[in-house]
């Protein structure tokens, strides 16, 4: 049984040995990818975000294992910083999720950003899709944070979960972030802090504010939970399962679906373009000495520099066409 047989059965090893090759830009990663897209669509992905110390690691500890309790399957991606040294990733959540490590139903995996704008590697993504085409029932994607260029999140979740807790000002780092505008569901984690019936409060009314510019039909609970103890995890999944809900009955999910694949045709694009103009202007490639005309030499300006090397991708791109064709009709 070859690794794309055995990774539709579930099997976990296959799919830590596909995840690995997709990292590592083996060229049998990208046909195994090709083969493995028309099995996938069944998981529920959920994006859960928020600032450093809220307790997300802990909180999709016990949401996992509410949802194993229901008997379903569960993928948990913890995206975090890369290191610069290995390029792996830098916090390493299964360190953090030990008590989940002995379940065959929970697969989890920590990988990092790459240097990736937005915070999601294309990586990131050929692994939330291996993990749909193996039949978990849940995919949960963890992000290192809220900034600006971490909600891309949005563009790849069904369901995103925006956790925060009281006393550390988070609620107005959400707003300059943009998240209350893209958040699913709210959780003020570590509820059992005496601020937190504030942080409610505050989440509540900031969000009443921003609700006529929804146009989804959704209004975006906020739920208490305190991981540690255990509490407020049944009231999250139950909001979690309602959003999939409302999200099958008002024709959301295809819609949700449709995005997701607009965002990763985009990235695979940029990232193949990025690629090829690496090549055109890198060391040995055609156009090697433009970034000399431009800085030493000033013979060229960047834009019709960057005009020069959009000409010759335009030009590779319809030799490689015709190639393609010949191919075929041959």
């Amino acid at each position: 049984m070859n690794l794309l047989e055995r990774l539709l059965k579930g099997d976990s090893r296959a799919v830590a040995r596909l995840i690995t090759l997709v990292e590592n830009d083996d060229p049998k990663a990208r046909k195994a990818i090709k083969e493995l897209y028309r099995y996938g669509g069944g998981a529920h992905i959920i994006g859960i975000t928020g600032p450093t110390g809220t307790g997300k690691s802990a909180l999709i500890c016990k949401l996992t294992q509410a949802y194993r309790r229901l008997g379903k399957t569960v993928g948990i991606i913890a995206v975090d910083p890369t290191s610069p040294f290995t390029g792996g990733a830098l916090l390493g959540d299964r360190v953090r999720m030990q008590e989940l490590g002995d379940d065959p139903g929970v697969f989890i995996r920590s990988m990092g950003t790459r240097g990736a704008s937005g915070g999601l590697a294309t990586t990131t993504n050929d692994a939330i899709n291996i993990l749909d085409a193996s039949k978990r029932d849940v995919i949960i994607v963890e992000t290192i944070g809220t900034g600006q260029d971490e909600i891309e999140i949005a563009k790849f979740a069904h369901t995103l979960v925006v956790v925060t807790m009281p006393g550390g000002g988070d609620e107005i780092q959400s707003i300059k972030a943009g998240i209350l505008e893209i958040g699913d569901i709210f959780v003020v984690n570590k509820a059992d802090h005496p601020e937190a019936y504030r942080a409610v409060a505050e989440l509540e009314f900031m969000l009443e504010l921003g609700r006529d510019r929804k146009k989804d039909g959704w209004k975006e609970p906020v739920v208490q939970t305190c991981a540690i103890k255990n509490e407020g995890i049944d009231e999250l999944l139950q909001k979690i399962q309602e959003h999939r809900q409302h999200l099958i009955e008002s024709g959301q999910l295809q819609k949700k679906r449709a995005n997701r694949s607009r965002a990763e045709l985009v990235k695979i694009i940029n990232r193949r373009v990025a690629e090829a103009v690496n090549g055109a202007i890198g060391e040995g490639g055609e156009h090697h000495d433009l970034v000399d005309k431009v800085a030493l030499t000033g013979e060229i300006d960047p834009y019709s520099a960057a005009d020069v090397v959009i000409r010759h991708l335009l030009r590779k791109g319809r030799e490689n066409l015709a190639s393609l064709n010949n191919d075929y009709s041959d």
